[in-house]
């Protein structure tokens, strides 16, 4: 109870004992008394992301081509989220911090105090009882429990030329890297302040949010000239701190760029875990159009997806590296700005090209092997079932065609001559090397005349795709290959010059129906090849439609990809 000396002129109350309204009378009264003088409202010192005034205990520093960006974050978010702060700043890789200017003053005993259990008194001096630590001197910010403070700035001095520059820990110096931000702090208090005491309360809610309503204006990066590295060190923090990153959701080109160049980021400070999810979600959020991206590039989005560890991404990516095998081993094999990829990774491809090639051999296997039956159940032949025999034997020798390069032709080429323009080119270059020789028999004359016949000789026609074979044979039309008219051709031809030509109209329909029979069966056999695991749809405007000519993709998307096989 707070005694008080009697008014004058006034009776003086019997004293009774302090209530819940007269310690509310005095709170209130305390508070107002930080009001400012001036009629203004008392300044607010920033703690919340990027500038943790209060409670933060990691100064880093960002400086690239003249732009700065300055952080004031905390050690046990940084080190639960980053590998790379959970060793620098642990007792046998930290240095001891000794901040500039501040003297702890410990009483008559001069060993090492518990900050953590000591007092500021108003004059400056420590006592028991708080968890609060002289503020800085020259109006610095006020350390966290402990008094333990780390700084952190890129080094680019040390770094090679084909490296980037990594964070290295600089000695302790609030005035040197805190600037004006820090400035305004208000004076020292002997006990928490409301916004202490509700710091570690609203992280604690904020951890399960995703929110950015309450995020610091200054946390926003609005510049449009921001360098590309101070934007990837901002959005490391602040997935940190669970906010969203600043990535681009329209261009899908430019939104890659940036997902590749913070996993790479990520990856060299060991926060994949927290980093890998987020671009996940940003990247899957452009949908369809991210599918057709992957495929596009797939060993750039199968490196991205195994560092992301996102299995939709890795798995769209797998199935068109597999399908398209070696095409892509260079580009896997060179590293860029990621890592390089793991052997489990080129382990995993491989064992999944062999699946497929297994899968093709034991389909094409069944194919030729494929044949018609008599109603008594034999197999057809020339002497039991001519026209049937026919049937299989012109399906058979299409398939040959169609998986089997033409051989070389020995026959005179029956192409015009080229124009007088080349052929005079190369007649010349060919008198340059014979000249260039001593003797015409030597070995560059003979060199330059096979060039010569190369070069006049056309092309042989690249055979068909096996997997638009495939495709075509698990085709639900009748006429995609070996239509109406090649069989009626096919029966118009006269075996010999003495010998008539099977066709009549009731003979085509009857190799007809025989031929679809033969087609049909076909279609199961081919039936594990034509699936699609895919999430980009082939048959959408975007995709392929079975059987169009160049439209769908010359390689076969039938690997699946399961969980036991992704390598994380």
């Amino acid at each position: 109870m707070v005694s008080q000396a009697p008014a004058t002129g006034r009776s003086v109350p019997v004293p009774t004992a302090p209530s819940v309204t007269t310690r509310h009378s005095h709170s209130g009264r305390r508070h107002r008394s930080g009001r400012s003088l001036h009629g203004g409202a008392s300044h607010q010192v920033q703690n919340d992301f990027p500038i943790f005034s209060h409670t933060g205990d990691v100064e880093i520093l960002i400086r690239v081509h003249g732009q700065e960006r300055r952080y004031l974050l905390h050690r046990l978010i940084l080190t639960q989220c980053s590998g790379f702060f959970e060793a620098s700043t642990s007792e046998e890789w930290s240095r001891p911090p000794l901040p500039v200017g501040r003297e702890l003053r410990t009483g008559p005993s001069h060993s090492k105090p518990d900050v953590s259990s000591s007092r500021l008194s108003e004059d400056g001096s420590m006592s028991a009882g708080s968890t609060l630590v002289p503020s800085e001197i020259n109006n610095g910010p006020a350390p966290v429990a402990g008094g333990k403070r780390w700084r952190y700035e890129l080094d680019w001095e040390s770094k090679a030329a084909d490296e980037e520059p990594i964070l290295v820990q600089k000695p302790v110096s609030p005035t040197a890297v805190l600037g004006a931000e820090f400035a305004h702090v208000p004076p020292s208090m002997t006990k928490p302040s409301a916004l202490q005491a509700g710091f570690f309360r609203s992280m604690a809610t904020r951890a399960g949010m995703q929110s950015v309503l309450h995020l610091s204006q200054s946390a926003t990066i609005e510049e449009v000239n921001v360098d590309p590295l101070i934007r990837d060190y901002d959005n490391l923090f602040r997935l940190f701190y669970n906010y969203p990153p600043v990535l681009n959701s329209v261009n899908i080109a430019t939104a890659y760029a940036e997902c590749k160049s913070l996993l790479a980021l990520a990856d060299m400070y060991d926060a994949l875990p927290v980093t890998g999810p987020r671009v996940d979600h940003h990247l899957l959020g452009f949908g369809s159009r991210l599918f057709k991206q992957i495929a596009k590039y797939p060993p750039s989005y199968l490196k991205l997806g195994y560092l992301a560890r996102s299995r939709v991404i890795f798995s769209e990516a797998l199935i068109h590296v597999v399908g398209q095998w070696p095409a892509a081993l260079p580009h896997l094999r060179s590293n860029g700005t990621y890592s390089p990829i793991p052997n489990s990774v080129l382990d995993l491809i491989e064992d999944k090209v062999d699946d497929l090639e297994d899968l093709k051999a034991r389909v094409e296997s069944k194919l030729f092997r494929l044949t018609l039956t008599t109603s008594r159940g034999e197999r057809v032949n020339p002497a039991n079932a001519y026209l049937d025999w026919l049937a299989v034997s012109l399906f058979r020798q299409w398939l040959v065609d169609s998986t089997t390069p033409p051989p070389p032709s020995i026959l005179k080429s029956t192409q015009p001559p080229p124009p007088l323009e080349t052929a005079s080119a190369v007649s010349a270059s060919s008198a340059a090397n014979a000249a260039s020789t001593p003797t015409g028999n030597a070995p560059g004359h003979h060199r330059s005349q096979e060039s010569t016949s190369r070069l006049l000789r056309p092309p042989a026609p690249p055979p068909n795709s096996s997997a638009r074979v495939f495709r075509l044979l698990g085709s639900s039309s009748t006429q995609a290959y070996l239509s109406h008219e090649e069989l009626k051709k096919f029966l118009k031809t006269h075996p010999t010059p003495s010998s008539d030509s099977l066709y009549s109209r009731d003979v085509l329909k009857r190799f007809e129906r025989k031929m679809d029979e033969i087609k049909r069966l076909a279609r199961e056999i081919v039936k594990p090849l034509m699936r699609n695991f895919l999430e980009l749809d082939l048959k959408g405007p975007g995709g392929a439609e079975p059987g169009a000519e160049g439209a769908s993709l010359p390689y076969l998307t039938c690997t699946r990809v399961e969980d036991e096989d992704l390598p994380w």
